[in-house]
């Protein structure tokens, strides 16, 4: 059964792990985010789930303004095939959350090394992060540290990446 978002919060205090909450208004995209939360300490985030030809999925944070190219992302994250978003239902059948409420956090409720996650090397440099925790009417700020060691502790295995720089992108054939 997955973690509600209560469940999750005494989870991470089982583990040791410091967070503070705050509650606001529902919030679905980076800009209402930021509007509603822009002054919450700690650098913000937006949180892809992707899926590659094969079907394999991906759970990507970033800073909140990093561009993305998904074509250009393919070989960061080793996908095999084209990248897309994953749909609403998959989102659902995953991570047990609803668009607007992705974040690390929501892996907790997939199993262990069904969903490759991956995190903005530049975030783990912050000294304090804002996520959702499995709904978009709640914001945590933790330590990046203790965020990548709560997903080790539930068998997740969370890898760091730097975003392509888009100079260097192939030109088009």
């Amino acid at each position: 059964m997955p973690l509600s978002p209560d469940d999750l919060l005494t989870r991470l205090r089982e583990r040791g792990i410091a967070y503070k909450l705050y509650e606001h208004p529902p919030v679905l995209t980076v800009e209402a985010m930021m509007a509603v939360c822009g002054d919450i300490a700690g650098a913000h985030t937006k949180n892809l789930f992707l899926r590659d030809g094969k079907k394999t999925s991906f759970l990507v944070m970033l800073h909140h303004d990093a561009q993305v190219d998904l074509k250009a992302f393919r070989s960061v994250l080793g996908a095999r095939g084209g990248l897309s978003f994953a749909s609403a239902e998959a989102l659902r059948e995953q991570l047990a959350v609803e668009s607007g409420a992705v974040s690390p956090l929501a892996a907790l409720n997939a199993e262990p090394g069904s969903v490759r996650i991956f995190v903005q090397d530049s975030l783990l440099d912050e000294a304090r992060i804002n996520v959702h925790p499995l709904v978009s009417t709640r914001t945590l700020t933790l330590v990046p540290a203790d965020l990548m060691n709560a997903l080790r502790l539930e068998g997740h295995q969370p890898e760091a990446f730097a975003l392509p720089d888009p100079s260097m992108a192939a030109p088009a054939a």
